[in-house]
């Protein structure tokens, strides 16, 4: 009994409420009030993806993160320089981001990098693969390097020439020369959503 009341009183409440949103100021009829009731309700209950929001407020994610941990894998396999970064190699939305890429072009090889911004999964994907919680995430030969602080000390120390030493350079490789720009934006493949 409390329950029904309850719910007739909410639908009356949410029947004015509506009835003065229509424009003209006259009731709703009931059909017009039931898709106006959940429509209303699914955005109330919605809970934003922001940075504010608690990850336990958070919606589950419906994607199997296991797949993007794959695309991770496979991009590291395929591609000698493998970079996870803020923005694209031509365009850094961040300095650490920046200074990777500018330690990396002195050495004119091929580049391959994803944008972490575009896609908050694969910034949680990349984290999961490498153990690793910042960004960039330099992968060298299949092998996880680090930052831009380890790549510029690696650099410094002669080290990164050495690693990089077997890697075609640009010049060296017709088809590399004529592809503008220097690097791949790779696409991910979209994962097939599961059902909840």
């Amino acid at each position: 009994m409390a329950t029904s009341l309850s719910s007739i009183l909410f639908k009356g409440i949410a029947a004015l409420m509506f009835s003065f949103c229509n424009g003209i100021g006259l009731p709703l009829m009931s059909s017009q009030l039931t898709s106006s009731y959940y429509h209303g309700m699914r955005n109330f209950t919605k809970v934003s993806n922001d940075l504010d929001t608690h990850d336990d407020f958070k919606p589950a994610n419906k994607v199997e993160n296991s797949n993007l941990v794959d695309v991770v894998e496979q991009d590291v396999k395929d591609n000698p320089i493998m970079v996870y970064m803020k923005g694209v190699p031509d365009s850094p939305q961040c300095g650490f981001s920046s200074l990777a890429v500018r330690v990396l072009k002195q050495y004119d090889i091929p580049l391959s990098a994803r944008n972490i911004l575009e896609d908050p999964e694969l910034k949680s994907a990349v984290k999961a693969f490498s153990n690793w919680p910042t960004f960039p995430q330099v992968f060298i030969k299949g092998e996880f390097i680090g930052g831009s602080d380890i790549i510029l000390n690696m650099h410094q120390t002669g080290e990164l020439k050495e690693k990089l030493k077997d890697i075609t350079s640009k010049q060296d490789n017709p088809q590399l020369q004529r592809s503008e720009p220097q690097f791949q934006n790779l696409e991910i493949p979209c994962p097939k959503a599961t059902n909840p």
